[in-house]
């Protein structure tokens, strides 16, 4: 709603209404004018200044209905077409010609942001998973190799139980984007406190330093942390601190941090200095997607809590 100036117009009932009463009243002026000023100015004279007047009122009467209702409605129209093709980038309109086609205007838009804003969610949650299916893909194909050859009983066991667990972890994944599939058919973003979160992700401790309300639901807030547990722990970290300072969510940890070349790169797709050991380079991109989805945005955080990597997230 926000978007649209606030400017005054009339309303629609009293465009129509007006409408109604030109059409009505023209012709009978047109009459008694007609029948007054015969007499004076003589019936040809009279007639084509009746016509002109009829003209001038039919201009006027069509530019107003234009301007104040055929624009608005083929603007709207226009945006809502963008919005069907995916083109995201497309300026809404911000002008309308009555408050009733602002409203329907205000909701239109805020119905299309709410579509984008799902989507862009939903790619940024089946990256996710598709980011964490790597791991356990590569230990089902390496224990599958090792089983076609002779093995003790011993370590058969042991690879059978790394299969197991491997398949209980994409199944998990698949049942979380399930989840979250359902889950943004909701009516809004989402309220979790920070607090909410779980006490170890990923292997890392998450130390609350000062909590609050963030505007994500807990399964997006989640699937940030969760990367960010995952970057940190692949440099070391073992703790993940964080602190809500306002509408910014600062997250640090104690790792070995990010090098002063890489710091302008880190958030590239498939940027990553950990290629040999496995990494994909796609753990910030996710975050940003996401945060993205949600007119979030996250950069470095030059103020360190813990002399490792830091980030802040900013929820304008």
């Amino acid at each position: 709603m926000s978007r649209i100036k606030a400017k005054w117009r009339p309303p629609l009932a009293f465009v129509i209404g007006g409408t109604l009463a030109a059409v009505l009243c023209l012709p009978l002026i047109g009459i008694v004018w007609f029948r007054l000023a015969g007499n004076i100015l003589g019936w040809g004279e009279t007639g084509w200044l009746i016509g002109w007047m009829a003209v001038v009122s039919t201009v006027v009467l069509a530019f107003l209905l234009w301007r104040l209702v055929l624009r608005p409605v083929a603007k709207l129209t226009d945006y809502a077409q963008a919005v069907r093709e995916g083109r995201t980038d497309t300026a809404p309109p911000v002008h309308f010609g009555t408050p009733e086609f602002g409203a329907l205007g205000a909701s239109v838009i805020a119905m299309g942001d709410t579509l984008q804003s799902r989507a862009s969610s939903l790619r940024a949650y089946a990256d996710h998973v598709t980011h964490e299916l790597k791991s356990p893909l590569t230990s089902l194909r390496g224990a599958a190799e090792l089983l076609q050859s002779d093995l003790p009983a011993q370590d058969q066991t042991k690879l059978i139980h790394t299969i197991e667990t491997s398949a209980a972890r994409m199944q998990a994944l698949l049942i979380q984007l399930q989840r979250h599939a359902a889950a943004s058919q909701s009516s809004g973003p989402g309220q979790t406190l920070v607090q909410a979160l779980p006490a170890m992700v990923g292997g890392v401790q998450i130390v609350v330093l000062q909590g609050g309300t963030v505007p994500l639901s807990l399964g997006d807030l989640t699937v940030v942390i969760d990367q960010m547990a995952q970057n940190a722990a692949a440099h070391g970290a073992s703790r993940l601190l964080l602190q809500l300072r306002g509408d910014a969510l600062h997250i640090a940890d104690d790792g070995t941090g990010i090098g002063t070349g890489n710091a302008g790169r880190i958030f590239d797709p498939f940027f990553t200095t950990r290629r040999e050991d496995g990494g994909t380079g796609m753990g910030l991109t996710i975050v940003q997607t996401l945060l993205s989805a949600h007119g979030a945005r996250i950069a470095l955080d030059d103020q360190t809590m813990n002399g490792g990597a830091a980030f802040v997230i900013f929820f304008d």
